[in-house]
């Protein structure tokens, strides 16, 4: 059995993440660097290596995804574009290439979600067994985190809201779904906040991670620094997020869902997650069916756009360029003799 272990830390933006990342990193597991440079939204730190975060960003922009993309078919685009042999290699070289400092990685970037395939087929070409956490965090207050730090979308805050929710639904249970039959853990931001020790401890012995494992007293003592239950700096109820009661319905229960799974990863708790991704694609299905009319206009008015462009930075010919008054000049007979030469003859 190999020693290679990669813990893939992954679900929505604003959900735990970084700090779970953080807590790995500080008890020995080994971030690739360089990292992703803390700023305001995140003071501690993403704990994310760069290079994944631009490789991701290049694998969405080519599939025509989004970050927080709400569409279900975008998993298929996303899949399409990261299936080909050259990025499978190249991902698994860079893989390859981390193992060389650490045996034991942690790769964290909200947007691995989109791609778990093309990184498992990294491990498993590196001899690496593969590890998925999860992290849990109630929607609106992942929505209200996203709206208070990136700023709100739309016309008004309701349709950032309303996108925002209908994404998170979206990622959720794709992650959920993704992950299934591998090694994998949910753990809820709450808990991490309140005692890190009993879910990073209890991952450390399911993954069989010797950092975790075999922490040391000083290394625990920072992890207890580094957390600060005052991380939890928005909370939001419905309240304070306008959501359609549909789509509100469809947020609450996937919460619930996934939460059961955190408890208990059951194969019923799994079919539930089943069905409300069905219910989800159909409620997706509807809303773009009452939006079609608005797509129609809005690609009409982007063509015109484009045509009206490219005629205004078409170059003109030659005889555009003549001035009006010298073109005057020339007989009416001779003009038209010029036109019928260059094909440009009017029809009579």
């Amino acid at each position: 059995m190999s020693n290679r272990r990669v813990v893939f830390v992954v679900g929505s933006g604003r959900s735990g993440t970084s700090t779970m990342a953080g807590t790995l990193r500080t008890l020995g597991l080994h971030v690739p660097q360089p990292e992703v440079v803390a700023d305001a939204t995140n003071p501690k730190g993403f704990g994310e290596p760069r290079w994944v975060v631009d490789l991701h960003a290049e694998l969405l922009a080519r599939s025509n995804v989004q970050v927080s993309d709400a569409r279900p078919r975008a998993w298929l685009d996303t899949g399409t574009t990261s299936g080909d042999h050259a990025t499978r290699a190249r991902v698994a070289a860079w893989l390859e290439e981390q193992f060389s400092v650490a045996d034991e990685l942690v790769i964290k970037d909200p947007r691995a979600s989109w791609f778990l395939g093309l990184w498992r087929a990294a491990a498993d070409r590196c001899d690496a067994t593969p590890s998925y956490v999860t992290m849990l965090r109630p929607v609106t207050e992942v929505v209200g985190s996203k709206q208070t730090y990136y700023g709100r979308m739309g016309a008004g805050s309701d349709q950032g809201a309303i996108t925002r929710t209908a994404a998170w639904v979206n990622m959720m249970l794709h992650t959920e779904r993704a992950t299934r039959g591998q090694q994998r853990a949910f753990v809820r931001y709450g808990d991490l906040l309140d005692d890190w020790t009993q879910p990073v401890f209890a991952l450390g012995e399911a993954f069989d991670l010797a950092a975790v494992k075999t922490a040391m007293a000083v290394d625990i003592a920072e992890v207890h620094r580094f957390i600060d239950p005052s991380l939890r700096r928005v909370t939001m109820t419905w309240d304070d997020i306008g959501v359609p009661d549909r789509l509100r319905e469809l947020a609450d229960e996937t919460w619930q869902a996934l939460d059961a799974i955190a408890a208990d990863d059951s194969t019923e708790n799994q079919e539930w997650c089943d069905q409300l991704r069905s219910a989800y694609a159909e409620q997706y299905a509807e809303a773009e069916a009452f939006a079609h009319s608005t797509v129609v206009a809005q690609r009409r008015t982007a063509a015109a756009d484009a045509r009206r462009e490219a005629t205004e930075q078409a170059p003109r010919s030659g005889a555009d360029r003549v001035p009006h008054a010298v073109r005057a000049m020339v007989p009416p007979a001779a003009r038209r003799k010029l036109r019928k030469a260059m094909g440009r003859e009017r029809p009579a």
